[in-house]
């Protein structure tokens, strides 16, 4: 199905597939690591043919998208879901866009998916150690900043209140996925998991990034004029070399940080994570020092050289000091011991940095089809049945690398003017 207001004439839409799409196509799949790339035109043959992505060549799976509704599949309620639920633009940065529509109906939640079985084990089931990757999505977003697409199958088993009646209920299976913001709405959000589970004894998966800049707000019905000049590229890439999990929109990522992270619902699990592992390394047994912490789940950043210090304070016997570090902002409290010599007393996380973010884990392996999840575009399988992202998506790719700033840029210099793209470093 299709909305006809949108569309441009055909002629001029037929001169568009023709020309600068097919370049822009190209360097998506001219770039070094792609394993699959959806750009909603490519199909299977035939009548009502699948959607399918581009492969490198000699590749035999091209991973055709089924049309689900995750209520169904999981509740047991609302409607199958078909390819007439995704409407179609008629165009788009690759010739042709889906519209993820604000359901008003509870029980339907549809998506676009890869079962799991149709992947498990192939270049899209990117997992284990010394793994990097990226997932560059081209969207306009309406509402919304949930999932946008990845393998992030966040379970059925989160929320009393969603589980019940529940018929099928299913732990997390999460190993990456990029959000249209998430905790910051808006921003791109790079989520990654070692367990396919909760992370610092949170039910909820919380190595995540956040890009500095925002996603705007567009009607899905605006006039054409419009949607065309408002397609955004939200990106995330890991590079396990580092250990940075970092989110980019429109080829930038910034340098995001979070103050007071204990005040904050989600950020204090993260805190107690930093702080337990911080007294695991004391001798004897802490103030606050919960013995049974896992200790697989310590966030201990490297904290060996500061990027600066601040003197915040100083007296005749105590002085207060704000280190930052690569990843951390930490207030270091001293005291004047029997010698006069300053000795660290106290210690305090005061501040988490959310882009990049320190991930020094291997991303989660599922044993076998079973605890794996399925790759989705436009929605996750999660308990709240919300609704999450709404709005225009026009392209999906995933690498099996981090790529860098500059293909990043590139692949925003497919939906932006140069004008709006980020600006070069002269080095």
């Amino acid at each position: 199905m299709k909305i006809a207001l949108l569309c441009l004439p055909l002629a001029l839409a037929t001169a568009q597939a023709e020309g600068p799409v097919q370049e822009r196509v190209q360097t998506v799949t001219g770039t070094p690591g792609l394993v699959a790339f959806w750009d909603f035109v490519k199909r299977e043959r035939g009548e009502g043919g699948r959607f399918t992505a581009h492969v490198p060549k000699g590749a035999i799976n091209d991973y055709p998208l089924d049309a689900g509704n995750y209520v169904r599949d999981f509740w047991g309620e609302g409607r199958e879901a078909t390819y007439d639920d995704f409407p179609l633009l008629g165009r788009g940065p690759f010739g042709e866009a889906i519209l993820i529509r604000k359901e008003e109906d509870e029980n339907f939640r549809p998506f676009l998916y890869v079962p799991r079985e149709r992947f498990h084990d192939s270049s899209l089931d990117i997992k284990g150690a010394d793994r990097s990757l990226t997932v560059v999505v081209w969207a306009i977003r309406q509402s919304g900043g949930h999932a946008l697409a990845g393998i992030w199958h966040e379970g059925t088993d989160l929320k009393k209140e969603a589980g019940d009646g529940i018929r099928k209920i299913v732990s997390g299976q999460r190993q990456y996925g990029l959000f249209a913001g998430n905790n910051i709405t808006g921003t791109a959000c790079a989520h990654l998991s070692e367990n396919g589970a909760g992370s610092f004894l949170n039910r909820f998966a919380m190595h995540k990034s956040n890009s500095v800049d925002l996603s705007p707000v567009v009607p899905a019905n605006s006039p054409a004029e419009l949607l065309d000049t408002s397609w955004q590229c939200f990106a995330m890439t890991f590079n396990h070399e580092t250990d940075e999990l970092t989110s980019w929109l429109n080829g930038r990522s910034g340098d995001r940080w979070f103050d007071n992270p204990k005040e904050n619902q989600s950020l204090a699990h993260a805190y107690n994570a930093w702080k337990q592992g911080h007294f695991h390394r004391e001798p004897g047994l802490q103030e606050g020092e919960d013995v049974e912490y896992p200790r697989d789940q310590y966030y201990n950043p490297p904290e060996d050289e500061p990027v600066s210090i601040k003197l915040i304070s100083e007296q005749d016997k105590e002085k207060v000091e704000l280190h930052e570090f690569g990843y951390t902002r930490v207030q270091f409290v001293y005291r004047k011991n029997g010698k006069g010599q300053w000795e660290v007393v106290d210690r305090d996380l005061i501040g988490l940095r959310l882009n990049p973010w320190w991930y020094p884990h291997s991303i989660y392996k599922p044993a076998d089809e079973s605890s794996g999840g399925p790759f989705t575009i436009g929605r996750a399988i999660h308990s709240a049945r919300t609704v999450g992202f709404t709005g225009w998506i026009g392209g999906v790719a995933v690498f099996d690398r981090a790529l860098t700033p500059e293909e990043l840029a590139a692949l925003t210099a497919v939906v932006l003017p140069p004008t709006q793209l980020p600006a070069r470093r002269a080095d």
